[in-house]
């Protein structure tokens, strides 16, 4: 279970004068300002917003990469603190920059996250055949992964992610460069992990496509501005918004208050 409570995060952007001239200019970003969910077992939240509401980051906090200005993480009860490693044999971590080791087949990157996490060579082994049945990329065990396609990368970053067996993870973006078929077979595995039989994982989704909540997440979080403004299941956030549509609703919540969106009819 993840538990989070009122996160905030800000960074310094140092801007230099052009040709040298004149001073440099010193700005804050609140990059989060205020976000908090709860992800329980057995379970997929979604969470959506759009480039820059500052979801990633949040997910950075979650998984002890980013130190949290203010608030707080719990995995299974226990305190996320950054570069600790208290909380990270529970979690299984697929982020944006996908981070492959190109000279190194995908077997040989799988096995080496398993080894960082003092998995016996055994276990590695067996775990690693069972994730490529799962994700269907056996074909790929043996090749490098220079020159992989984006799914292809996708696939071994993910069976990575999951090598140690975590009972929590976090999936940013994780279809991106799937076809309709991967993306499909993910959905489905994904959704086994939730049942008892695979494990009753928690799991949060990280997603910009509308249509792969509205199919795969038990519960929703919208963040917006570095805020948490919604949560619920997908029908509860349409009938907050008063729409038919979860991606007019989705709009509604996450947008009501710009200029762009009031102007608009």
């Amino acid at each position: 279970m993840i538990v989070v409570e009122n996160l905030h995060k800000e960074f310094v952007k140092i801007s230099k004068p052009q040709f040298g001239f004149g001073k440099s200019t010193r700005e804050v970003i609140k990059a989060v300002d205020g976000v908090s969910f709860s992800a329980g077992d057995g379970a997929i939240l979604g969470l959506l917003g759009a480039n820059g509401a500052g979801k990633t980051t949040s997910l950075r906090m979650v998984a002890s990469l980013l130190k949290a200005d203010q608030g707080s993480v719990h995995i299974d009860g226990v305190a996320v603190e950054s570069g600790q490693q208290a909380t990270q044999s529970h979690m299984g971590v697929l982020s944006d920059a996908r981070g492959l080791y190109p000279r190194l087949t995908a077997r040989e990157n799988i096995h080496y996250y398993g080894a960082l996490h003092g998995m016996p060579h055994e276990r590695i082994a067996q775990r690693t055949t069972e994730l490529a049945h799962w994700l269907e990329m056996s074909e790929l065990l043996e090749r490098r992964t220079e020159g992989f396609s984006q799914g292809e990368r996708m696939k071994v970053a993910l069976a990575r992610a999951l090598i140690h067996d975590p009972r929590n993870i976090i999936l940013d973006e994780p279809t991106n460069g799937l076809d309709v078929l991967a993306t499909r077979g993910l959905r489905e595995f994904l959704r086994w992990l939730c049942t008892a039989e695979g494990g009753g994982k928690c799991i949060i989704f990280s997603t910009h496509i509308m249509q792969e909540v509205e199919r795969l997440c038990d519960s929703v979080v919208i963040v917006a501005r570095g805020k948490t403004v919604a949560s619920g299941t997908v029908a509860e956030l349409m009938q907050q918004a008063g729409q038919p549509d979860f991606e007019d609703a989705f709009v509604k919540l996450a947008f009501s208050d710009t200029p762009a969106f009031s102007g608009s009819k």
